[in-house]
């Protein structure tokens, strides 16, 4: 019987974007246990709301995370106004659903261009992140900044967009489409790239379901749990939505989804852009919330179901403001995942499920 051997990954390793510290328990070169450990980058920023007012916090919010910045303003948003029955707007919600689309093209071509970095497919990365780029100049014409872009206001948004800029907009998207029809063959029929992804780090749906996983990571596994099937603000005038879904649970098939899921994106931008209605951008919000009073609300971030919580006490500032993010729900997948893998597909598995440490640790 071969002898058990606990080998560290990361926080620091050349295919982590973020710190995440695994203790594998090897055994010959398989996997037999894992054992996470975070908390090297946590920051205190829900405690913050004590110092921070309900409207200055929203800047806060936005800085949770990098790649899901605006949606966690907009998540944060909804929540206070839900706490405080503040009516936003109806082209405000549509303006913000546009640019939160906006942000799952941008944060899942990251993903495509990261994961083709990891095993070692240079160009499809570079390739990845060159049509990346031309969602973030969207930001910076219609924002004025590229990763952070302080769009989002209680009540509604800071700016309107305009007819032309959205015709732009419409059109810089749907170039995208035939570039990003040949980035899909390559990680969707590319030999060498299925070699790395087809039947590694299996998760059935039955345990999908027990671990309570979320996202693309839970639609890979068929677990239909998109938040945006609710149809919450402008995601209830969609003509239709159906989740990206697939019965694989494999590595390969968290790829298919994400990578379907940037054309699903440009079809609710394009629909919502035909049917984007006149009117106001901002209610603007007036008073504290009352004491006593809570609200939950819940968004489909690139990685899956955020929550939020937040109670009043009667002053400008919250009593408590709680998030619960997709990784927080995702992490006991992960090492259900990477149980019996080989120690070589470790760093695909763990990019593929796309773990979020800044916004699990906060």
């Amino acid at each position: 019987m071969s002898k058990a051997t606990v080998i560290p990954f990361g926080p620091q390793h050349p295919v982590l974007p973020e710190p995440l510290h695994l203790d594998l328990v090897i055994e010959d070169e398989t996997v037999v246990d894992v054992l996470p450990q975070i908390g090297f980058i946590h920051r205190g920023l829900e405690k913050l709301v004590e110092t921070r007012d309900i409207h200055q916090y929203i800047y806060v919010a936005e800085r949770i995370c990098g790649i899901c910045a605006f949606g966690h303003s907009m998540g944060y948003a909804e929540t206070v106004e839900r706490l405080m029955n503040v009516e936003v707007p109806k082209r405000a919600e549509y303006l913000r659903v546009i640019m939160h689309e906006l942000s799952r093209i941008h944060s899942h071509l990251l993903w495509m261009g990261l994961a083709a970095d990891a095993f070692g497919y240079e160009s499809l990365f570079m390739h990845s992140w060159r049509l990346r780029e031309r969602i973030l100049d969207i930001f910076e014409t219609v924002a004025g900044g590229r990763v952070i872009l302080s769009y989002t206001l209680l009540g509604g948004v800071t700016k309107d967009i305009d007819a032309p800029m959205l015709s732009a907009i419409k059109d810089k998207i749907n170039s995208i489409k035939g570039e990003y029809a040949e980035l899909c063959n390559a990680f969707l029929k590319d030999t060498s790239v299925k070699n790395r992804l087809v039947g590694v780090g299996h998760i059935s749906y039955e345990n999908a379901l027990e671990y309570g996983m979320v996202g693309p990571f839970a639609r890979a596994s068929n677990v239909n749990n998109d938040v945006r099937c609710i149809g919450q603000g402008a995601y209830s005038d969609l003509s239709s939505f159906e989740p990206i879904l697939d019965t694989d649970g494999d590595c390969y098939a968290r790829v298919k989804v994400r990578a379907l899921e940037v054309l699903q994106s440009i079809d609710i931008i394009n629909e919502l852009i035909d049917k984007i209605p006149d009117g106001p951008i901002l209610n603007k919000v007036k008073g504290f919330p009352e004491a006593g009073t809570e609200a939950v609300n819940i968004l489909e971030q690139p990685r899956g179901e955020v929550l939020y919580y937040c109670s009043g006490n009667g002053t400008k500032f919250l009593e408590r403001m709680r998030i619960r993010t997709p990784t927080s729900q995702n992490i006991a997948g992960m090492t259900m995942a990477l149980k019996g893998c080989d120690l070589a597909d470790v760093n695909m598995i763990v990019l593929t499920i796309d773990p979020c440490i800044s916004c699990t640790e906060r």
